[in-house]
């Protein structure tokens, strides 16, 4: 898991102290891990952790839902960049 990766999901943990880990294909939307009260900041930690401008209006929720999804579009072109 990519370092940025990583600190995400160490920051859906805080939010949420009663889970111990997340399923990397659990879907972090359905189960209230990320709501509309906190997705402004997760959007911001997603552009500071992966170092890509994301815009609102053009966001796919698909591309937050699940830890994997969140791997595959905005941490596995980094990644691919440093090897």
């Amino acid at each position: 898991m990519a370092d940025g990766l990583q600190t995400v999901k160490s920051w859906i943990l805080e939010r949420h102290p009663e889970r111990q880990d997340i399923a990397p294909d659990l879907d972090l939307i359905e189960n209230r891990l990320i709501d509309s009260l906190s997705f402004v900041e997760f959007v911001f930690l997603l552009e500071q952790e992966s170092g890509t401008a994301i815009q609102m209006e053009t966001l796919e929720v698909e591309s937050i839902r699940t830890l994997v999804a969140i791997e595959r579009h905005f941490f596995t072109a980094s990644v691919e960049v440093q090897a």
